[in-house]
């Protein structure tokens, strides 16, 4: 029921227009969305930056359905990368195939991508570096091929990919991601998805994960882990450290407004954080359709608010 809400909600432009003048409604999109324009996003991230913290940007839309589109978004995640490199950011920006034309033509879409990354190769002062984003599994297989296959070979400096542990197929997509030497962001997933595609339950996603991140910190190039689990964190920490792994081979990735109290800890302790700032005017449907896909994530998005304000409120005492 949750989710027909949802996604219900996420096709009303009314509901939108009302959070955009309601007071609460835009308090909480400010704290996980940075703003609809690339200024406030830069500006989000000059801020997340000043606390000694990595950033990426990430242009919200997905699944566009016109060429025009998917040149538009092509042209403002090239914005995006001009912009973060003059503001003397590193020009780190996160892209979802559809966005660029996936469904439409894969021909298409791969000129969009290899424009992007001909940008970042130019911005290569700026550590210009694109994270390909990973959708539902019915992109996975398309996704790792064009990035295996299209994307790699060429600008293996630049680009990275997203793999997604409660995928049921994820343990050999690492190994062979591991094998081309690729840079691996690794998260649990959000998708609703059917149970012989991913694992349903929570503890067998997570013990997935913790296997794949062993997996990435051992043999990987650069891996990112990419979670707010404190447990799973605790267990990255100990690995690295009982194997010897610096914290300079791998980063924590958490997601703008959530356990900023985390990252801060992290961050202090030495290790490489960066946090996800999503922006742009589709942020009501972007947060409408994480909802839906998981509506435990209301309860994951409250309780982390909580955390953090109690963490604060621990340290204040």
């Amino acid at each position: 029921m949750l989710r027909s809400t949802f996604l219900w909600l996420s096709e009303r432009p009314s509901v939108f227009e009302f959070l955009k003048r309601n007071r609460l409604g835009r308090g909480i999109a400010a704290r996980f969305v940075a703003g609809e324009s690339l200024e406030s996003a830069v500006q989000a991230a000059q801020a997340v930056e000043a606390r000694g913290i990595k950033t990426t940007l990430d242009l919200l839309g997905e699944s566009v359905s016109s060429g025009t589109e998917t040149h538009a978004a092509r042209d403002e995640v090239i914005e995006t990368i001009d912009g973060m490199a003059d503001a003397g950011l590193e020009a780190n920006v996160s892209v979802k195939l559809t966005q660029l034309g996936l469904d439409i033509s894969e021909t298409s879409c791969l000129d969009n991508v290899r424009r992007i990354l001909r940008r970042a190769a130019d911005r290569n002062a700026f550590n210009a570096f694109v994270r390909i984003d990973m959708e539902s599994s019915k992109y996975t297989g398309r996704t790792l091929s064009l990035f295996h296959r299209d994307v790699l070979p060429d600008y293996r400096d630049h680009c990275g990919v997203v793999i997604q542990s409660y995928l049921r197929r994820s343990g050999k997509d690492v190994a062979a991601l591991v094998t081309a030497g690729a840079r691996v962001r690794l998260c649990k997933g959000a998708y609703a998805e059917a149970n012989d595609v991913a694992f349903q339950d929570k503890e067998d996603v997570d013990r997935s994960f913790v296997d794949l991140m062993g997996t990435l910190l051992e043999s990987g190039n650069y891996p990112a882990i990419a979670t707010h689990d404190v447990d799973i964190i605790t267990k990255a920490q100990a690995f690295a450290k009982d194997h010897g792994i610096p914290p300079d081979r791998f980063e924590f990735q958490m997601l703008y407004g959530v356990r900023r109290d985390l990252q801060d800890a992290l961050c202090a302790k030495g290790f490489n954080v960066r946090v996800y700032i999503p922006f742009g005017t589709a942020w009501y449907p972007y947060l409408m359709r994480r909802l839906a896909e998981r509506p435990a994530n209301v309860g994951f998005m409250a309780s982390s608010v909580m955390k953090e304000v109690f963490s604060h409120n621990d340290r204040s005492a």
